[in-house]
């Protein structure tokens, strides 16, 4: 049964990779219009849900095709998603800075990625005892 599942999945990754003729490009546009709709109009979670899945299955399987082609297709899809989600958290850090660039905000951000600098530093240098 594993087999036949993972040989679907192998299709559908194969399908969505090649994205001939920006198929599933535009696909992800219009999953991100529903989104938007939905924030503003609707606001039900379960189209939202079904959208997010939509979203992050296209282009999580995008970014992992692309980053980790030599990886397993499991790999892929969870390097990919993780890929994705640290781009969606980058990009949105970089709009909040640059459209609401505040003392307070900013010095918190370098507060926090300063925090999280020491402790993987700690993490790894006791990890090696170094």
């Amino acid at each position: 049964m594993t087999l036949k599942t993972n040989f679907r999945f192998d299709r559908i990754e194969q399908r969505i990779t090649r994205d001939e003729k920006l198929l599933f490009t535009m696909i992800s546009y219009v999953v991100i219009l529903i989104i938007f709709i939905n924030l503003s109009e609707f606001q039900s979670p379960v189209l939202g849900l079904l959208a997010s899945a939509i979203y992050f299955l296209i282009n999580g399987i995008f970014l992992g095709h692309t980053f980790f082609e030599k990886e397993t297709a499991f790999f892929r899809l969870m390097f990919g998603f993780l890929f994705l989600v640290m781009l969606l958290g980058f990009v949105g850090w970089l709009a909040v800075v640059i459209y609401n660039l505040d003392v307070i905000r900013f010095t918190l951000v370098l507060l926090v990625v300063a925090t999280l600098s020491s402790l993987l530093n700690r993490r790894v240098k006791n990890k090696y005892g170094t």
